[in-house]
């Protein structure tokens, strides 16, 4: 199955190079790599640029003009320019268990869309993280607030991963779903401007439209570098956002993804 995976980020190019690294040393490369940038300035660009010229991987720059956070839209110009049937996004702090875009494949199902977990890094792993560029990354690791979700097993995620529709742990930074019903549903709704919830509506408009979850568990593995939280300061505009879509049963949004195809 052809993949294209997408990368959210703004002005952390040392970042996003760790985390180009670690595509590198997947089991199973994607088809493309496409950065949604949503504002950087020219250092992350100089980063992607110079990056091409040493690596196989086939990496493509989406870049929208700084006017706040606007990651609905960002990824919706990255969505639109893919060119593969299955999409898995992440964002630009995560660092990829070699095997996580196999997994992502392996669990492709028709009628779903996959939402895995992440494992969080602290303040000082991560400082050490940055400072050695540490890719070996595991259950092992110094630092780790969650370490449930670093365990690896195929095992225990046939027993563990579930077909479950709620908007629990909706998180973009570790998502798959067929291209089509992404478009079926016209992406994600660019009237969603600031921190929060452009992820759980998407999720809305699937279900509506018949698309189901996948929780995946002990697969998929990525490690979530620290930073700073976003302001919340847009939740209370985003959530009425939401709110809408839910009562309404919505299965579209007028301003989404096909306003880049």
């Amino acid at each position: 199955m052809r993949v294209s995976l997408i990368i959210t980020t703004y002005n952390r190019p040392e970042v996003l190079l760790l985390v180009l690294k670690s595509i590198e040393r997947q089991t199973t490369f994607p088809e493309e790599i496409i950065i949604a940038d949503d504002g950087s300035n020219n250092n992350t660009k100089e980063l992607i640029d110079n990056f091409k010229i040493t690596t196989n991987l086939r990496i493509f720059h989406s870049w929208q003009k700084d006017d706040g956070f606007r990651v609905a839209k960002s990824r919706n110009k990255a969505i639109a320019q893919s060119n593969t049937e299955y999409i898995i996004l992440i964002d630009g702090d995560m660092i990829l268990h070699p095997e996580f875009v196999q997994d992502h494949i392996n669990n492709a199902e028709i009628g779903y869309f996959i939402q895995g977990k992440r494992v969080l890094l602290s303040k000082e792993s991560t400082r050490e993280v940055l400072n050695i560029s540490d890719l070996d990354l595991s259950f092992f690791s110094k630092g780790i607030k969650n370490r449930k979700n670093a365990i690896y097993s195929a095992l225990l995620s046939k027993l563990f991963t579930q077909k479950k529709n709620n908007l629990n742990g909706i998180k973009t930074c570790n998502m798959s779903f067929f291209k089509n019903d992404c478009i079926k549903v016209n992406g994600f709704d660019n009237n969603f401007e600031g921190w929060g919830r452009e992820d759980s509506e998407f999720v809305i408009r699937l279900f509506n439209s018949g698309i189901n979850q996948k929780r995946l568990c002990f697969n998929a593995i990525q490690f979530h570098l620290w930073h700073l939280e976003s302001t919340r300061i847009s939740l209370i505009q985003n959530d009425l956002i939401l709110k809408s879509s839910i009562n309404s049963k919505s299965k579209w949004c007028d301003n989404g993804v096909d306003k880049y195809l």
